[in-house]
């Protein structure tokens, strides 16, 4: 196994906690509307991440079939916006379903080494297979960090 391969199998393990950090705190019996971030409660940056991350399956996934991928398009802002609003009326237990298939996928084309260079968003540069990892960990990450924060919880 290369460094590389190394690296990218050592990335894939700390997303792989910080999502089951997630799925973690979904399984207690809170109130998953209280309101994290001005327009965001618990259960939409649920919808937010759960959006984000098929976006990079479905990225990747196309990548490893040679398939062009389509990226999202738009303004961050309204992109992040999408992702909460195309997820609002989804439950809780549905959004982490979507969520574990979308890393599935992650997971079956992310050690492909054929793929170089994984689109993020239109208008945004390429990332690198383990650029990729890093940012949707550190972005759980982060999220997860502002919940426990509002919530007490670890």
């Amino acid at each position: 196994m290369t460094n590389k391969e190394e690296h990218i199998k050592a990335i894939i393990g700390i997303l792989r906690n910080e999502l089951e950090q997630l799925f973690a705190f979904f399984e207690q019996d809170l109130d998953y509307h209280k309101m994290v971030y001005e327009f965001w409660n618990a259960k939409d940056i649920l919808g937010h991440i759960t959006f984000w991350h098929e976006s990079f399956a479905r990225n990747i996934s196309d990548l490893g079939k040679g398939i062009k991928p389509k990226p999202l398009r738009g303004k961050l802002s309204e992109v992040n916006n999408q992702s909460v609003e195309t997820t609002k009326n989804e439950s809780i237990e549905h959004l982490i379903k979507r969520l574990k298939v979308a890393q599935a996928t992650i997971e079956e084309f992310i050690v492909n080494d054929k793929i170089n260079l994984i689109p993020y968003k239109k208008g945004a540069r390429d990332y690198t297979r383990s650029e990729h990892l890093e940012v949707v960990s550190n972005h759980i990450h982060k999220h997860l960090k502002d919940i426990s924060k509002k919530y007490g919880t670890t």
